[in-house]
């Protein structure tokens, strides 16, 4: 399954807040009580379900993408839950998405694939490079490049719902010539920049591989 590009607000509807998806809102909606009342009855699987489907639209993964950062927390050592949102906090464009070089996920992957973005002096095109603590992420020396980092600051401070501030694992300073990001260390579950039950996105995965 390919990455999602149809209509935005109609997965925020769904699924409620995709800060990584868009920063588009709904605006408030009358109640429906029959609808409430389904919601209220939905299943244990499509509960699992839609945990899941949200964890994949706001981070932009493929269902093969999502179900491989799966196996590999579950191999890891503590929480699986926690250790696949650690997983997806650190790949690369996530990490441009809360630095707020870029205001969406898609709009980050998009800064890496251009090739505007170095580690540690390097130039990386993979938006799924998983970033270590201590990795220094900066933007390439160009104007072009900085106009579009300059807009997206810009852009997201303007804006009520945006970032209040970058979570505790990050910085970022930025110059006359580029903007500089600092992974200080790996994230903690509370600072995840998503509203996620992650338990039910392990169990609907342990449930699909044991049928």
């Amino acid at each position: 399954m390919s990455r999602y590009r149809g209509p935005r607000l109609k997965k925020i509807s769904r699924l409620g807040a995709l800060p990584g998806l868009t920063r588009k809102v709904l605006g408030r909606k009358k109640q429906d009580p029959h609808k409430t009342k389904l919601k209220n009855k939905k299943s244990q699987y499509c509960s699992r379900l839609e945990e899941k489907q949200k964890l994949r639209f706001h981070y932009g993964l493929t269902e093969r993408q999502l179900l491989k950062y799966v196996r590999i927390a579950g191999k890891a050592k503590g929480s699986t839950g926690q250790v696949l949102l650690q997983l997806l906090e650190m790949r690369l464009d996530n990490i441009i998405f809360r630095l707020g070089m870029a205001s969406t996920i898609p709009g980050a992957r998009q800064l890496v694939n251009h090739r505007h973005i170095l580690v540690n002096g390097c130039l990386v095109d993979i938006p799924s490079y998983r970033c270590k603590p201590r990795d220094i992420i900066t933007t390439k020396d160009e104007q072009k490049t900085r106009a579009l980092i300059k807009n997206s600051l810009a852009s997201s401070s303007r804006k009520k719902f945006s970032r209040k501030k970058l979570p505790e694992h990050l910085t970022l300073h930025s110059s006359q010539y580029k903007y500089t990001g600092l992974v200080k260390q790996i994230i903690a579950r509370r600072r995840v920049g998503l509203k996620i039950q992650e338990l039910r996105v392990v169990e609907y995965y342990s449930r699909q591989t044991c049928t």
